[in-house]
């Protein structure tokens, strides 16, 4: 059967997957998606659910299936695995997870070898870099979710304080998804100033105490995912509508640098793990990683993140 182009499958009809899914539909970036989750009657039921909205949307054909009706996707996004709980860190949910995808690796790699694989499973760049292993694919076509969100909060607080419009903000968090992220804050700019170029000029400069405002800045970045977890239980729409901004960048091949979770070769001394830093992604997947020059303070967090995360990956025994 010949299916319309393009095609997207995910793996995992959780919170995370539908919201992704959603976003899908409502921004016209998939012709076909199919859903595969172990609850079948689940996917059915958010296969359903979507459908229904059809006459409001783009043309799209949702199914839900298993490994076999993924074949020829064009991109396959991972949002399967055990969730994080209340006060678990994202590392503690590594080899539990790596098992799992030791199952779903294979059967994408059966039915879609040429596929881009974005995986979004916590902790992403564990997984991602499981994934890479498991498939042996290049790492271009291998990556994860990263830091877009982390990322996107980091730009609404800087917008909330400044009170500029979050996309005149360039400001990137990098390193690992999770507790020793790093803010590259020597990097950030507004209107294309500098940090310490644009202050001098905000009207809030003579009341503000920058390096206070930055740490809190970043402290709120750092705790909302454990306190909207402990709101509500989950966090799902922030990562849904960041899944979707990548998956626009691949679908329209738009050359667009976003902080995903890709290899890393030889960038500060560390290789060979995944963590996020900024890359070219387009319709082959990643382009090329940008190695950002950082100060040397950002550049000892990012060694120590990378660090973090390679025991991890040999803890894990990948």
């Amino acid at each position: 059967m010949a299916y319309a182009k393009p095609k997207i499958s995910i793996i995992g009809c959780g919170n995370v997957g539908m919201r992704y899914a959603c976003a899908l539909i409502i921004k016209g970036l998939a012709r076909h998606i199919v859903l595969v989750d172990v609850d079948r009657e689940k996917a059915e039921g958010e296969m359903m659910d979507l459908t229904h909205a059809s006459a409001y949307t783009s043309p799209v054909d949702i199914i839900a299936g298993n490994y076999s009706d993924t074949k020829g996707s064009d991109l396959v996004v991972i949002t399967a695995g055990k969730h994080q709980k209340k006060g678990e860190s994202r590392i503690d949910l590594a080899k539990a997870n790596i098992d799992i995808f030791k199952k779903i690796i294979p059967s994408i790699m059966e039915n879609s070898p040429d596929s881009i694989i974005l995986i979004v499973s916590n902790p992403v760049d564990i997984l991602s870099y499981a994934a890479y292993k498991i498939s042996s694919k290049p790492s271009r076509e291998v990556f994860g979710s990263g830091t877009t969100l982390d990322t996107a909060r980091l730009k609404s607080e800087i917008a909330k304080h400044c009170e500029i419009y979050s996309q005149n903000i360039h400001a990137y968090i990098l390193g690992e998804h999770g507790d020793s992220e790093v803010p590259i804050w020597s990097r950030a700019m507004i209107g294309g100033l500098l940090f310490k170029d644009y202050c001098p000029i905000c009207r809030k400069y003579k009341t503000c105490n920058m390096e206070k405002e930055l740490k809190d800045i970043f402290k709120n970045v750092k705790n909302s995912a454990y306190e909207i977890i402990n709101k509500k239980g989950e966090t799902s729409y922030g990562i849904g509508l960041s899944l979707a901004r990548i998956t626009r960048a691949i679908i329209n091949d738009e050359n667009t640098i976003l902080p995903v979770s890709t290899l890393v070769d030889d960038y500060f001394g560390l290789n060979d793990l995944y963590f996020s830093l900024p890359a070219v992604v387009n319709g082959s997947g990643l382009r090329e990683t940008i190695k950002l020059k950082v100060s040397e303070e950002e550049k000892n967090k990012l060694v120590s993140s990378g660090e973090v995360l390679k025991k991890v990956i040999i803890d894990s025994g990948l």
